[in-house]
């Protein structure tokens, strides 16, 4: 085992776009485990749009990254030491945090993983808070139903692509919204969506009204800015919004002036926003049911891979702007499975 740990710490507060030159990487010895704690050697680090929340100095569900602390972050990891009975070295889990190449987590927050279940890395995606906050947003707030109509915003992510699936086994008409005609063509002839609407090309308006001809009963939002507002133009009365994201403006120093919210009352839209960590019991809910359809091949994913934990700032700069296809993950260490 090597004696060295590395870590990604936050070096100042980005004004606008995060960059590598906002971290820098600290070296120090490896620490050692005390009672009821884990050693792990990070394999895999999730790169979340959430993430560029943690960076600004403000009151929100979670607290900031401070100046000088490690970037935080959920990984999978193999188990190096313990001081805690439930687990021993050459286990794999998930659950430790942060921007490392070693991390010491209380045991009481991991949880194993069979490593010939699914690949590793889709323990942090499709079968990670990602495809869970996908699942508590269709089962808890957009509620889709045989003829309706869905839209999802960011259709090729690993959210959007996850709530669209489950739409369609639903009975939905899913209709995608992605960047560029790849993205589109793999979430119409992979994902299974009925179509998908380029948001770079053409008029946005007029792309929802040919591909929506009955209007928008579930609009999932992971993305805002004009996109939402083409959409909230064509909802139909009772349809439901779930308030997933606003990656448009995640970077905006000033915040957008918001839509006319008046016509909510009239169609009766139901809005509501999603913090998957609310709803803990969705987590094991979500892997028990999705787990066979990995296997079987029925769940489709993608995954965009950045190798080296010092590309971990770049990775969260190429999220945000929309480059990274499907999940976005750093590969930190070697995969034992």
């Amino acid at each position: 085992m090597t004696d060295t740990q590395r870590s990604v710490v936050l070096k100042r507060r980005p004004t606008g776009e995060p960059a590598p030159e906002h971290f820098e990487i600290i070296e120090n010895a490896v620490p050692k485990p005390g009672a009821g704690q884990v050693l792990t050697r990070t394999i895999w680090l999730s790169i979340d749009p959430y993430m560029r929340g943690r960076l600004k100095d403000v009151q929100s569900y979670s607290p900031p990254v401070q100046i000088g602390e490690v970037m935080t972050g959920e990984t999978i990891g193999e188990v190096i030491a313990s001081a805690d009975p439930g687990f021993v070295a050459g286990d794999i889990v998930r659950g430790s945090r942060g921007w490392q190449s070693h991390s010491i987590s209380p045991a009481a927050n991991l949880m194993k993983l069979d490593r010939h279940a699914a690949p590793l890395s889709a323990h942090l995606g499709v079968l990670g808070m990602p495809g869970t906050t996908a699942y508590s947003g269709m089962k808890d707030i957009g509620q889709p139903k045989a003829g309706e109509t869905v839209v999802i915003s960011a259709a090729s992510g690993a959210v959007g692509s996850v709530a669209g699936q489950i739409a369609k086994r639903a009975g939905a008409r899913v209709v995608g919204v992605a960047g560029g005609p790849d993205k589109c063509l793999w979430v119409q002839e992979s994902l299974g969506f009925d179509a998908c609407i380029d948001h770079r090309v053409g008029n946005l308006d007029a792309a929802l009204r040919d591909e929506c001809p009955n209007g928008i009963d579930v609009y999932f939002e992971n993305v805002g800015g004009a996109l939402q507002h083409a959409v909230f133009a064509q909802l139909n009365p009772f349809a439901r919004v779930v308030m997933c994201g606003m990656v448009a403006q995640y970077n905006e120093t000033d915040m957008p002036p918001g839509p006319n919210l008046g016509f909510v009352v009239g169609k009766r839209v139901r809005i509501e926003g999603l913090i998957v960590s609310d709803k803990p019991e969705r987590f094991a809910e979500w892997r028990a049911l999705a787990s066979p359809w990995v296997k079987e091949g029925s769940l489709h994913y993608r995954e965009t891979v950045l190798p080296g934990l010092e590309n971990a700032p770049e990775a969260l700069a190429g999220l945000l702007r929309g480059d990274n296809f499907g999940k976005m993950l750093v590969k930190v260490g070697a995969d034992p499975a």
